[in-house]
């Protein structure tokens, strides 16, 4: 049997699946295959390397950093990002808040990267480098939030944001072979996504790209949808869901270093809490 894990974006609301992960880390909770898209993982690869509150340990070290992120960074030549590139994919991981690369080097499973191809507005899955992508730029890559990144290519493509095309891949962990499915949400049960608020910026900004223009434009239709179809997936059984009771007044730049360590805790709390559940699913 084939077990995976599928890790949502949602920029620094994906601290609850970090404190998932933690959880699944304490206990000796594996996976065969991990997928995530955006902070999924790029959040994803510290469970990989097997480090226990690394994450929690950037955000509340670097959230109000505003090398690490903030509107300055948009205007620094090389840069063009909210986030700062060279500072949170080099200076964290090499010196600050080292990386284990050995240990992810090491990680027996596959893992894969969701990004949108901006010339199709297709989903891309990409498997990710253990060895030759240092600076991860393929985590940059999935994590590239449209007007807030610049487009990455990878092999003669050009990506963003993988949310954009395929925001919880669960469907592709069941076409990797995997026969039970645990999924880490970002959004509340109840949540439904809005239509592009800001869907005509965008269709400037990418009008060479009328493909991705039309993805985003469907984004939260095709969002919503594929939510209710994984919640029936999971009363069917075939799917484990995690999510976080609420992410009322989290932003997804949030800077309050208590609700960062909050929603971690309620990540934690959770998975612990249902742990026997989790391996019982999961058992051969």
């Amino acid at each position: 049997m084939k077990t995976g894990i599928v890790l949502e974006g949602g920029a620094l609301r994906t601290i609850f699946s970090s404190g998932v992960t933690d959880g699944l880390l304490a206990a000796g909770v594996d996976f065969d295959y991990l997928i995530g898209v955006s902070a999924g993982i790029a959040y994803g690869v510290s469970y990989m390397s097997k480090q226990f509150g690394r994450n929690l340990e950037i955000l509340t070290r670097y959230a109000n950093d505003k090398r690490y992120m903030g509107v300055r960074n948009l205007f620094k030549p090389g840069n063009r990002c909210y986030f700062g590139l060279k500072f949170t994919y080099e200076d964290i991981p090499e010196r600050l808040v080292p990386f284990d690369y050995k240990a992810f080097a090491a990680w027996p499973g596959v893992a894969e990267a969701v990004v949108t191809d901006v010339e199709s507005g297709r989903a891309a899955y990409l498997e990710v480098p253990r060895t030759s992508d240092r600076h991860f730029k393929l985590l940059q890559a999935t994590c590239a939030m449209p007007l807030l990144f610049p487009i990455y290519e990878i092999g003669g493509h050009k990506y963003l944001d993988g949310g954009a095309a395929d925001a919880i891949p669960y469907r592709r962990a069941f076409r990797q072979g995997c026969d039970r499915v645990v999924v880490v949400l970002t959004r509340e049960r109840g949540y439904r996504r809005e239509p592009e608020k800001l869907q005509k910026a965008i269709d400037l900004r990418y009008r060479h790209y009328p493909a991705f223009c039309e993805t985003m434009r469907h984004r939260a239709q095709t969002y919503n949808a594929a939510r209710e179809e994984l919640f029936q997936l999971e009363r069917e059984g075939k799917v484990l869901l995690l999510a976080p009771e609420s992410t009322k007044g989290f932003s997804r730049v949030e800077r309050d270093v208590q609700k960062i360590r909050a929603l971690w805790q309620l990540g934690y709390d959770q998975a612990k809490e249902r742990m026997e559940e989790i391996q019982a699913f999961l058992a051969p």
